[in-house]
This record gives C-alpha cells, structure tokens and sequence, in this order.
C-alpha cells in the first residue's frame, strides 16, 4: 500500500470514528429518548407482534367469505375388483366381456378439481368476522395502551436521572460548604481560638457528608443504567447525557379534565366485549343449517388400457344439526359465560380506573404544594447557611449551629429536588390515567 492510499485510509477511519463518538454522545431530549425506546424496546416489539397476530385472524376469518379452491393428483395401479371397476368406468373403457370378478391389473392417474362456497352458515362466518375484526381493534388499543406506559416509564426514567443527578450536585455542594468551614475551624483551631472537639465535629460531619456523596453517586449511576434498560440500549459504561434545555418539557401539562372515557385500556375491554357478544353469535350458529353449493371436475387416464376421459360434479348441500348430544348448547352457554366475565372485569376495571384518576389528581396537587414550599424552605435555608458561615468565621458562633445550618440547608435543596421531580412524573402519571399520552405530541 503506498503512503498516499495509507493516509486516506487513515483520514477515513479517524472521521468515523470522530462521527461515531458524536453520535454517542447526541443529548437525549425526552422526543428522542421515547421515540428511541418505541422503536427498540421489547414491550413495543411485543405488542406490534400481537397487532400482526390480530390482522391474521381476520384475515382467516375474512376467507369465508371467498370461494374455495382446491386441487388434487394420484396415480394407483391395483388388482382389487371394486377400485379396478371404478377405474375402468372413470376411463369410459367398459365393455361387456369384462369379467367383474377379475378385471385384472389396472392403473389410473386421477386429476381434480374442486371448488366450494358457503352461501349460508347460520351466522358463523359473520359473527367470526366481527369477533375478529374487534381483536384486532383490541389489539391496536393494546399497542396504544403499551405505547403509552412506554412512553411515561421513558419520561419517568429521565426524570429520575434529572433527580439523582440533582442530589448529587446538592451533596456535593454541602461537602464544598463544610470543607470551607473545616478550613476556617483549622484555621482557628491553629490559632487557638477554638476548641479540638468542634474541630473534629466539623471533620466528622464532612466525613458523612462524603459518604453521602459516594452513595448518591452511585444511586446516580444505577439511575443510568435503568435509563438504558427502559430505552432498550445495551448496558454501557458511556456516561447519559441529558438535553441541557430541553423544549419538550414545555409540552408536559397537566390536562384541565377528568374524562377517561378515552383510556386505551377501556377501550380495549370495549372491544373484547364486541368480540365476545360475537362469540356468543358464533357458537348459536350451530342451531342453524349451513348450505354450501360445490362442483368439482375430474380426468382419468390409464396406460393398462390406454383410454382416458373427463367428468364433473355440482350441487349444493344441506346439513342440520338435529341433535348432537348438547355440544351446540354448552358451547353457547361458555360463551354466554365468557362475555358475562368480560362485561364484569370492565365494570371492575373502569371503577378501577377512576380510583387511579383521583390518585393521580391528588397527587399532582400534593407535589405542586410541596414544589412551592420547598422552594421557599431552599431561600431560607440558603440565607441562614451565609449568614451562619458569616458569623462562625467572625468567631460569633459554636461549630454545632454551623452543622446545624449546613445539614439544614443540604436536606432543603434535596427535598426540593425530589418534590420538583415529583411534580413532573405526577403530570405523566395523571395523563396516563386520564388516557392522555404522557408526552404530547409536538
């Protein structure tokens, strides 16, 4: 290879590579972050799988609706009576010196074919095709209802990372405070102007606050990793990176109504409901006569007797079920029982429904309170921790309010936090229980 080829292979590899690392490291924004996971998530691949399933049924229930088709080969060579007459008829190659008893050796190639329609079957085809097409609608309103907790576990994973991330920073903002102030205190404690034990106090309390940091830090890390299994990704060791502002989160409102007549999962249910009342249909079909018109054609040829001929068959065909032992009736009776089972488990679900809805409102209403009071706690806390380290390095104060004030202030900026993630995955979880997507659409 010559050194020009060389340093183009080299140029290539390296801006590949440098596209690469971009491309890892692209922020995640919540549009990105969702549309990631609906795309490579299992649960979604699941339930586009059970959409795939439902449209087949349909399409087998569809066929009834479609004439029927067949066709069909065999050659036999035989010396019995019975099937050797019926060759030799099929053939046309009959003549009166035959002798019935022993025709003889005789082969025959049949071919045929058939064509079937069921002009009536009590119903059955109808109510198949109506329970079928009510699965895939189900089945659709489960991919929405899947799309949707997707969705809110995604938005709920981000904003727990936000979270873990911001107590991170909190802790460590509470260990840069005391190791000022174990400065200061040394600083005193060199000068004489303070005692050992407040020295060691502050030391001690520093030390905590350390291995607050080293727990948050690690809380923040599995954050991330659960990031990655919501999404879908293998686990990595590169770092999330999050969209610094992101314009999605403007969109997440809470919605200003309480109906949940729209909640996937209900109208899931809905359509099972249509799918069972079909059932029921289906299974009385079996009280009813089924018509069904037919005709078939038919060529014979056989090389014993060297003679071959065609023939045809139509006719339509009546069958009633006088009695088959009670079959019909107990499977009108478990279908009967079975859309009972689903009208109560809707009935269940709904009341269910509205408990989750009521939860979800009072909770979102708590969280906005505590968002607000926090808040206010945060300032107060923040202006007793100045004004504290003021006076503790003017020699104003004992280092146990100093701890006091900083420990004060680091519980304030954590609960401030949480109630400020708290109140953004109470909007996701009131809109998931109203029916709403979590994040709406842009």
């Amino acid at each position: 290879m010559s050194s020009a080829s060389f340093r183009l292979l080299f140029s290539i590899s390296a801006f590949v590579a440098v596209a690469s690392g971009i491309a890892a490291a692209e922020p995640w924004t919540l549009d990105r972050a969702v549309t990631f996971a609906l795309a490579h998530s299992p649960d979604a691949q699941v339930a586009r799988a059970r959409v795939e399933g439902a449209q087949a049924f349909v399409q087998q229930a569809q066929s009834a609706w479609y004439p029927q088709l067949a066709v069909s080969g065999r050659y036999t060579d035989t010396n019995n009576p019975m099937m050797a007459f019926g060759s030799i008829l099929n053939q046309r190659a009959f003549n009166f010196g035959l002798d019935f008893n022993r025709p003889g050796q005789i082969d025959n190639l049949d071919a045929a074919g058939t064509i079937a329609y069921n002009l009536y079957s009590g119903g059955k085809a109808s109510a198949s095709r109506q329970a079928a097409r009510a699965g895939a609608q189900a089945a659709d309103y489960d991919l929405n209802a899947a799309r949707h907790e997707l969705t809110a576990e995604v938005v709920k994973a981000v904003f727990n990372l936000q979270k873990a991330r911001e107590a991170v920073g909190a802790v460590e903002g509470g260990v840069k405070a005391y190791e000022a102030a174990v400065s200061v205190a040394q600083a005193r404690f060199d000068a004489g102007q303070l005692l050992k034990a407040d020295l060691l106090s502050l030391k001690v309390q520093l030390a905590q606050t350390r291995e607050t940091l080293s727990s948050a830090r690690h809380g923040a890390a599995l954050t991330e990793r659960a990031f990655d299994f919501v999404l879908g990704l293998d686990a990595t060791d590169s770092p999330v990176v999050l969209a610094p502002n992101d314009p999605s989160l403007s969109r997440l409102t809470a919605p200003d109504t309480r109906d949940y007549s729209q909640r996937p999962e209900l109208l899931v249910l809905d359509a099972r409901q249509r799918a069972a009342e079909a059932m029921v249909e289906a299974a009385r079909s079996g009280l009813r006569p089924s018509v069904n018109a037919f005709a078939s054609y038919q060529y014979d040829h056989g090389w014993q007797l060297n003679r071959g001929a065609d023939s045809w068959l139509a006719g339509i065909s009546v069958d009633v079920n006088l009695f088959d032992g009670g079959q019909t009736t107990g499977k009108v009776r478990q279908a009967t029982a079975e859309l009972l089972q689903v009208k109560e488990f809707r009935r269940k679900f709904e009341l269910g429904i509205g408990l989750e809805v009521e939860q979800a409102r009072i909770a979102h209403d708590d969280a906005v309170e505590r968002l607000a009071i926090t808040a206010s706690v945060v300032e107060q806390a923040e202006e007793s921790a100045s004004l504290t380290q003021a006076r503790f390095q003017k020699e104003a104060l004992l280092a146990a309010d100093l701890i006091g004030a900083e420990s004060r202030l680091i519980e304030a900026r954590l609960r401030r936090t949480v109630a400020a993630s708290d109140e953004r995955m109470a909007v996701v979880d009131l809109r998931r229980a109203l029916g709403f997507d979590p994040l709406p659409q842009p």
